[in-house]
């Protein structure tokens, strides 16, 4: 079975950094966009970041982590990461890595394949 396996969370203070780390296994999935969602408790699910298989279309991000949140990919581990650097209370949620076919799919979370999510937590 396909399985995403997401690590990396935690709680943090403001303007402290941390790197998530999605781990793949049971199917290649070396031809397929992969990016990041979280989801707030009482809020909607919100794209984070992502790429296409590629990356040629270069890396996407939701308006409230530019700057501030970094996707990157290492294809022959079967593993994305997310590096959240200045994080905010805001940034607050449970946050799952995604795969699918297609850039536009994943932005718009049409997603074949969900990992079981990592907490994060920011507070003073």
């Amino acid at each position: 079975q396909v399985q995403l396996v997401e690590t990396g969370g935690g709680s943090v203070q403001p303007g402290e950094s941390l790197r998530l780390t999605c781990v793949s296994s049971g199917k290649d999935l070396s031809m397929y966009a992969m990016g990041w969602f979280r989801q707030a408790p009482g809020k909607e699910r919100e794209f984070v970041a992502g790429a296409a298989w590629h990356g040629g279309g270069g890396n996407y991000y939701g308006d409230s982590v530019k700057r501030r949140f970094s996707f990157s990919r290492d294809t022959s581990k079967n593993t994305v990461f997310l590096q959240m650097n200045d994080l905010k209370p805001d940034d607050t949620a449970v946050y799952f890595c995604a795969a699918t076919l297609t850039i536009a799919d994943l932005r718009e979370g049409r997603i074949d394949y969900w990992g079981q999510g990592t907490q994060v937590t920011v507070s003073s």
